[in-house]
């Protein structure tokens, strides 16, 4: 199947440069564009595995060029931050970014990072089996999931909660628990949590303002409750 495409997008030669050249030396098959226009042209022209993507960019932002790419079909995202701002990172978040890293970063942590988005985007032997409760339905071997019997568009990391969340129901988990099963890591903003649950509630709760399925456990976390019980 060849060596996974990965499409840098940074307006900054260096970092771009820099950022390549890691990538390439890990195995990977690198495409750069230094504006959002480029980007779209270069996704359209080869479907990357994995974007890398600068939120500040000229013209066209990050979060707009995201918003594009992913209107292409499903693909993980990968946002880089110029500052360490919470709102730019929640921002991130909020348009779909299955990570963040902040500049100045190291390099090896953002293969790291690629290593790790990119492996959980492929479903391991064990979790070909279907998932199912109150009327969500998740088929980790074709990565889709649907409502009710309508297919949910869902980035990779909504993804992931949503199944980690149908393989325990009734048990509440702290936002450590979940970065650490969901995403991987043992360290990590915690909002990065936060906001993928607001999102997916956003997604499978009839009314996320008052949310049924995925319960706010207070002092704990959250916790899947399939039959939408009140507390």
């Amino acid at each position: 199947m060849g060596s996974p495409r990965i499409l840098v997008v940074d307006d900054d030669p260096t970092v771009a440069e820099v950022v390549a050249g890691y990538l390439d030396r890990a195995g990977y098959a690198v495409d750069r564009a230094d504006d959002g226009p480029t980007a779209l042209t270069r996704a359209a022209a080869h479907r990357p595995d994995l974007v890398v993507l600068d939120l500040m960019l000229p013209g066209m932002d990050g979060l707009e060029v995201c918003r594009r790419i992913r209107g292409q079909g499903p693909v993980p995202v990968i946002m880089l931050t110029a500052r360490g701002d919470e709102d730019d990172r929640i921002l991130g978040l909020e348009v779909g970014a299955d990570d963040y890293v902040t500049k100045p970063f190291s390099p090896r942590e953002l293969v790291l990072r690629v290593e790790s988005v990119l492996r959980r985007s492929r479903p391991a032997p064990t979790e070909q089996h279907r998932l199912g409760a109150a009327g969500l339905t998740v088929d980790p071997a074709a990565r889709r999931a649907a409502k009710n019997g309508t297919e949910l568009a869902l980035t990779l990391r909504e993804f992931d909660l949503l199944s980690f969340f149908l393989r325990h129901p009734g048990q509440a988990f702290g936002r450590e628990d979940l970065m650490r099963e969901v995403w991987g890591w043992d360290f990590g903003d915690l909002s990065t949590v936060t906001v993928h649950v607001r999102r997916l509630r956003g997604k499978v709760e009839d009314d996320p303002a008052r949310p049924r399925l995925i319960r706010t456990v207070w002092g704990v976390g959250y916790r899947f409750d399939p039959a939408g019980g009140e507390d």
